[in-house]
């Protein structure tokens, strides 16, 4: 039986049949954009008649070679003759010549990245017909030069630049400032030039015969599927590369025939805020891509109110009937014919994070949808975005006042971004690949060609376009803060500088852009971190506690840190890292002390110096948490790391030796001569400390084996300050973590000593305090005999960065700069190990921790406590493993909150 590859319009029934019934098969079948057309014509919107064809046989296309799969032909001719016969016109028929689009449309939308060509079936013997039909030359030769060119660019790949230089020549030819003011007269020179130029590259001439115009251009539209911007964009999205994109065939209707017609791009919602106000982009006398392009200066869709009344009315029912039916925000196209509204498209409308959060949190109260679904329609990645720097407003202040504001245009995408202007797409994928350069993308419009420069700069600048624009839904979708149409702009590429307001900026210098507002100022503008105060967000985090299982702990190693993750929803610290806290300035010198003594009294004179500072610390902590589990780390890493380098320091005292030499008084060459003993004092001692492998060496549970002074005096300030604060009156929780345990003795003999200090502390201040002793799972060893470590640890916390360093057997410092960006770029892995949980190796590690560890206490609490905590990919992992928290930064608490809350979701 021959697969079927066609489905018209009105046969979304079929269609459902054939996906199984699921609206999600529908879609890659159809496409989005083709499953949404036909579902629009089933419920009564006005949509032209037309067909789709499907993804199937793309992909068959595609995966051929570029054959035309077995029926496809017959079909998509016997689906033409049905559009026809439903609109009284034919495919080269001059007397009723039928004009037909040809759209991509994936299952995932997929904004410009992939084709269209508008017009089809315009050759010199229709156009005469139409002109006849419609008495209207100069529309009918608008028409076709736009087929020449949409054809010549996408179809066979030319250039579009000396089309639009045509253009341009017509203009100055004319005299006249926009092409709106060009007569029938100059469309039609236009449109034998653009025939010349077609025939020049290719060395055939446009095709005259309107099938062939529609097989090829089908064609090209399933060619795009494969495109460097369409991959671009699926690689940034995380979209499956083999869906393959459907094609839409639809009767032409025309928005260029008159002040009584229009063409626009509409949300139901505000893409920017969530206001619930329809917010777009029209033009009238103009077909869609002079909308979308930035061609021509756009009008605010509330004036279509004023200009067209009774469409205007019309537009607002549907938008309101289509958020209705599929109970989401929708991103329309529509054309006005004379006054007769026809729907291009509808399809989930894209929106910032911001806006995302309060149109969920507004559709629950509406009725529409359900708390759980509001938490699921937010993703994890968008409260990130919703973290995003904003600028600082005194640094704001002072740069208006010092004339730092260049100019203002449209805030379509929020957030503040500081760059170096470039003005092209590769040279802004350039810079910030290769040089790590911060860029700010500058374009007069962006084309879907430019979305790996717009992938890459840290934010986009337009002097063209609308709300609805490329650059605004592209910025939108990725979080990209993001200006455009700022009128004031005017660029130069051949001198690659632009011009604002008699302020020349070169490209190179910097800038900042402000979505928020749509300001630009010249320079860099000071950034800060928001905190979260919208009242949306708030509530939407609050409907995700109750439905996660997951607890969501911080990484803070001071009170401030703790402070900001309580605020942001934090329910205890799942790891503090003392040895932080001995970097600091007045302490490094005692601990760099404790490490040089030669002499046990020596040691124990820095120990005792360090104690009441780490007291401090942990009181600290304790104040701000007020009773909620705080997990301390004991130090983890090797002694060399708090003392210079051997390379430095080898280099100080050749270049004191060498100053000895040049010295010309007694006092400064005692002076050196005192500086040099030292620095060759601690070179002997790091030279003693160095180890082949530092991070498989002395550190850990070891170094507090070796030297039990140093966790004995931890453990002391621990609970000291425990006890301290409970005789405050505030509650504590600690918990006592011995870092890199790979031996159930080595955690024994640890405990022992340390939990004896505890005792101790405890007696002397007559202060009973709950505490617990467990032990980071870091090693596979560790992992391999956790039943046995259980019976010694009353927790567990995966430090999953080691765990994945020694399951793998690399260094994340050398891989993550070398050898790992070749491993994803080849897929030879799937993700970076060390970004995501590597589920197979890593994860089973763990699943086999938790399930040996809890063969021996049922109640065993295991958390993560690595940066993998705060990736939502791998916080589902840890939700199926049944861990109890993960742990992670205080600015990643509310996007752990969400993904845990998701991973149960899905899961029920």
């Amino acid at each position: 039986m021959t697969t079927r590859y066609v489905y018209q319009f009105d046969e979304i029934e079929q269609a459902e049949k054939d996906a199984g019934g699921d609206w999600d098969g529908v879609r890659g079948l159809l496409g989005g954009k083709g499953a949404n057309l036909a579902d629009m014509t089933r419920i009564g919107v006005p949509v032209p008649p037309g067909f789709i064809v499907t993804t199937s046989a793309c992909n068959a296309y595609l995966n051929s070679g570029g054959s035309n799969p077995n029926g496809l032909d017959t079909q998509e001719r016997q689906a033409l003759k049905t559009v026809e016969a439903a609109t009284g016109k034919r495919l080269g028929d001059p007397a009723q010549p039928l004009l037909v689009s040809c759209r991509s449309g994936a299952k995932y939308s997929m904004p410009g990245m992939m084709d269209t060509v508008l017009n089809i079936g315009l050759t010199d013997e229709t156009a005469q017909g139409m002109i006849k039909l419609t008495n209207d030359a100069r529309f009918v030769y608008d028409a076709y030069r736009r087929l020449v060119q949409m054809f010549g660019c996408v179809v066979v790949g030319l250039p579009d630049e000396p089309f639009e230089d045509v253009i341009a020549r017509m203009r100055h030819k004319a005299g006249v400032a926009s092409d709106a003011e060009l007569t029938a007269e100059h469309w039609q020179e236009t449109t034998s030039q653009f025939k010349q130029i077609f025939r020049a590259h290719t060395g055939r001439p446009f095709p005259n015969d309107p099938y062939e115009q529609l097989q090829m251009a089908r064609e090209a539209v399933f060619k795009s599927w494969n495109g460097k911007r369409a991959v671009d964009y699926r690689n940034a999205a995380g979209i499956s590369h083999d869906c393959g994109t459907a094609v839409s065939i639809v009767t032409m209707v025309f928005g260029n025939m008159g002040n009584d017609s229009a063409t626009g791009v509409a949300m139901t919602r505000n893409g920017s805020t969530g206001e619930k106000k329809i917010e777009g982009d029209y033009l009238t006398n103009a077909q869609g891509e002079d909308v979308v392009a930035g061609i021509r200066l756009t009008k605010d869709i509330i004036k279509l109110k004023d200009e067209m009344p009774a469409a205007y009315r019309q537009l607002e029912d549907i938008a309101q009937r289509l958020e209705n039916h599929y109970r989401e925000m929708q991103d329309i196209e529509f054309t006005i014919e004379k006054g007769k509204l026809w729907m291009l498209q509808t399809r989930d409308g894209k929106r910032t994070a911001q806006a995302a959060v309060r149109i969920a949190t507004d559709m629950v109260a509406e009725g529409l949808i359900s708390r759980e679904e509001a938490v699921l329609r937010v993703s994890p990645e968008q409260v990130d975005f919703f973290l995003h720097p904003q600028f600082d407003r005194d640094a704001i202040k002072t740069a208006r006042n010092t004339g730092d504001l260049l100019a203002a245009g449209l805030n379509v995408s929020p957030g503040a971004a500081c760059g170096q202007v470039a003005f092209d797409a590769d040279l802004a994928e350039a810079w910030a690949k290769q040089d790590g350069k911060k860029v700010i993308m500058v374009r007069q419009e962006t084309k879907p060609d430019d979305v790996h420069g717009m992938l890459a700069a840290e934010g986009i600048l337009t002097s063209r376009g609308g709300r609805t624009s490329h650059a605004a839904l592209v910025a939108r979708q990725f979080g990209k803060p993001a200006v455009v149409g700022v009128a004031a702009l005017d660029i130069d590429f051949r001198k690659r500088q632009m011009t604002v307001n008699d302020k020349v900026i070169k490209e190179g210098d910097w800038i900042s852009v402000d979505g928020t507002t749509g300001d630009v100022f010249a320079g860099k503008i000071k950034t800060m971190v928001p905190d979260i105060k919208d009242p949306d967000l708030i509530k939407l985090l609050g409907w995700a506690d109750e439905y996660r299982r997951l607890g969501v702990w911080t990484n803070a190693d001071y009170p401030r840190d703790a402070k900001r993750a309580i605020e942001n929803g934090a329910e205890g610290i799942g790891l503090c890292r003392t040895e932080h806290m001995f970097f600091e300035a007045e302490r490094l010198p005692l601990v760099q002390k404790m490490i040089l003594a030669d002499l046990p009294i020596d040691q124990q004179e820095a120990l005792d110096a360090l104690q009441p500072l780490q007291r401090e610390d942990f009181a600290g902590l304790f104040r701000v948490m007020e009773g909620r589990p705080v997990i301390i780390r004991l130090i983890d890493p090797p002694l060399h790391e708090f003392l210079p380098s051997q390379a430095d320091l080898i280099h100080e005292l050749a270049d004191l030796k060498i100053r000895v030499q040049h010295a010309r008084n007694m006092a400064a060459i005692d002076a050196l001569l005192q500086k040099i003993k030292r620095k060759e004092r601690i070179l002997k001692r790091v030279e003693s400390l160095r180890e082949e492998n530092p991070m498989l060496g002395l550190r850990g549970v070891r170094l507090g084996i070796h030297i039990p002074e140093m966790t004995v005096m931890q453990v002391r300030a621990i609970f000291e300050a425990a006890c301290t604060v409970v005789n405050e009156g505030i509650k504590v929780n600690p918990k006592v973590m011995i870092p890199l345990t790979s031996h159930v003795n080595e955690l024994k003999i640890q405990r022992e000593v340390l939990e004896a200090e505890a005792r101790k502390v405890m007696a002397k201040h007559a202060t009973k305090v709950a505490y617990k002793f467990g032990t980071m799972v870091e090693i596979p060893r560790a992992a391999l005999t956790c039943d046995q470590i259980a019976a010694h640890a009353e927790f567990l916390s995966f430090g999953t960065n080691d765990l994945t360093q020694t399951t793998f057997g690399i260094s994340r410092d050398d891989a993550e700069s070398g050898f790992l960006i070749e491993y994803m770029k080849d897929g030879i892995l799937p993700n970076n190990p060390f970004a995501t949980i590597d589920r197979d190796g890593v994860g089973q590690l763990m699943a086999l921790a938790i399930n040996k560890g809890r063969g021996v206490n049922p109640d065993l609490e295991c958390g993560i406590c690595g940066e993998h905590g705060g990736d939502p990919e791998s916080i589902v992992l840890c939700h199926e493993m049944g861990l109890s928290y993960v742990s992670c930064s205080p600015f990643r608490v509310p996007i752990a909150r969400l993904a845990a809350a998701h991973a149960a979701l899905k899961q029920a």
